[in-house]
Parts: C-alpha cells; sequence; structure tokens
C-alpha cells in the first residue's frame, strides 16, 4: 500500500482502508518489507 503521507508502523498495527468515507479493507500489520 502507498500512502498519501508517510507514518510510523510496527508488526502488530491494525488499520481501516476508507474511500469516499466508506470502510473498503481493513486488517493488521504482518511483515514490513520496506
Amino acid at each position: 500500500i502507498e500512502l498519501i503521507t508517510p507514518i510510523a508502523i510496527e508488526e502488530g498495527l491494525r488499520f481501516a482502508i476508507r474511500e469516499g468515507g466508506r470502510t473498503v479493507g481493513a486488517g493488521v500489520v504482518s511483515k514490513i518489507i520496506e
């Protein structure tokens, strides 16, 4: 995923992907590859 603005993330962090005010996806960071 490429974010508009960089943020600090770590493994285990829960996230939601929203588009137009609706949640279109959600998950947990399992591995950081970059």
